[in-house]
């Protein structure tokens, strides 16, 4: 449950700070392939009121739902088809109360009573939730594998070469086959692909709007862009780019899932019966952000003197000063990212056009080194971190955990033995008498 929490994180933010996607940095974006929903350009309806907004306007009805049910779904991404998972809950609401799906987050718990207020979650940790997303997913990937069978077995294609102008008739492998071959461009086996045609209309576009397919910079005509793609082997589309994900099968195969870690997955099961063996495996290295700009750091020692050295912010000391626990770290470092995100000093509250504003304010005042009262930050809605991907929270430690973690003999006094009377101990003790006994009658 706390990790479907932990996806929906904007949902406890007071009317003015909404936030309707997880927030990722943009060096690691870690979003899942946005796929084609089967919607249609159907209007979409609220679950709890008669309001609909167009299927292009999903973010409106995201925001409608949060602003005036207080109603977050989670991983709204991996919805196959939002329209009719609305149209579902609509009717499953109307039937029943909304607490008997939803968990319930009560945000402001130590503040005043008429501040707090109750949002409510609905995602895939209720089982009813989980198999609608299942089903849906079934139901998507039913409709791109008979589409996908219809275009292997069309002889009616008709299509131009995107690099040579020829022309090929008949089945969609013979375009695909001659540009791997003569012109070394691969989008991959035709049988894998879906939804051809407009994939090539989106290849092409790029194409003549001289943009480059693999890092998508712009060049002033075609021969600098042929160029280009020759010279730097740019002549294939970047498989970081989650716009083609929709363009391949795979990505239909399990709910939320990507074709990495599909193919993941696949290499795990050769080995689910072999004796685990970790010598190769590497983590991933740290990368942290600091909370004021866009600096990273591969150490944790490195972030902490760059904020330090650079913004006058020491975390360590703050730490310290305050007694603070782990998960009261994890909620200060989660409002300070929120409020600068929403460009809003975590002092003062004055608002900001643009972040550098603020982070120039928060110099110029002294406020950066300045926190609100405690009450102000260590709410319940602060455990949800601000970025998921924020490595700077894995990081944190708890100050008692750390005193566990000495040498117990430098904490743990060890008191020698008073032997002063042991002497005396021993002439009294009654074996003594006894081999004295023995030693006379002998």
């Amino acid at each position: 449950m706390a990790a479907q929490m932990h996806n929906a994180r904007l949902t406890v933010l007071a009317k003015q700070d909404c936030i309707l996607e997880p927030l990722c940095f943009p060096e690691h974006l870690c979003g899942s392939a946005s796929l084609t929903s089967s919607s249609d350009g159907r209007p979409v309806t609220c679950a709890l009121c008669s309001d609909s907004f167009p299927a292009s306007e999903k973010e409106q009805l995201l925001k409608h739902m949060v602003l005036d049910h207080k109603l977050v779904i989670a991983d709204v991404k991996l919805i196959a088809d939002f329209p009719r998972y609305m149209l579902y809950w609509k009717k499953r609401f109307a039937e029943q109360p909304i607490t008997d799906f939803c968990s319930v987050i009560k945000t402001n718990s130590e503040g005043p009573v008429e501040q707090q207020e109750h949002y409510f979650l609905l995602c895939d940790a209720l089982p009813e939730d989980r198999i609608l997303r299942e089903q849906l997913q079934q139901r998507r990937l039913e409709e791109v594998l008979d589409q996908q069978q219809k275009e292997r077995d069309d002889t009616t294609f008709h299509r131009a070469c995107m690099f040579c102008n020829e022309e090929f008739t008949g089945n969609r492998s013979s375009l695909l086959n001659h540009m791997a071959k003569e012109h070394s461009f691969s989008i991959g086996l035709p049988d894998n692909i879906v939804y051809c045609n407009e994939f090539l209309d989106t290849l092409e576009l790029k194409l003549e709007n001289m943009q480059c397919l693999y890092c998508e910079k712009t060049f002033r005509d075609k021969t600098t862009l042929k160029d280009h793609m020759r010279k730097k082997q740019h002549r294939r589309i970047n498989a970081r780019n989650h716009e083609y994900d929709r363009f391949y099968v795979i990505n239909y195969l399990e709910l939320g899932k990507t074709w990495e870690e599909v193919q993941s997955e696949d290499d795990r099961e050769l080995f689910e019966d072999e004796d685990d063996d970790w010598s190769d495996w590497q983590a991933h290295p740290v990368c942290a952000v600091c909370l004021f700009c866009e600096q990273q750091a591969e150490t944790m020692e490195k972030m902490y003197t760059h904020m330090e050295e650079t913004h006058e912010f020491d975390l360590h000391k703050l730490k310290t000063d305050l007694s603070l626990k782990f998960y009261q770290q994890v909620k200060l470092v989660n409002y300070i990212r929120r409020e600068l995100h929403q460009c809003r000093c975590y002092c003062c509250q004055e608002k900001f056009e643009t972040k550098e504003e603020l982070v120039q304010h928060l110099v110029n005042t002294g406020h950066v080194t300045q926190l609100p009262e405690v009450s102000h930050w260590d709410q319940p809605q602060y455990y949800f971190p601000t970025y998921e991907n924020d490595a700077l929270l894995t990081a944190l430690s708890d100050s008692e955990s750390e005193s566990e973690g000495q040498n117990p003999s430098s904490e743990v006094p060890v008191i020698a033995e008073d032997i002063s009377n042991l002497k005396v101990i021993k002439q009294t003790s009654v074996l003594n008498k006894l081999l004295k006994d023995r030693g006379g009658s002998n």
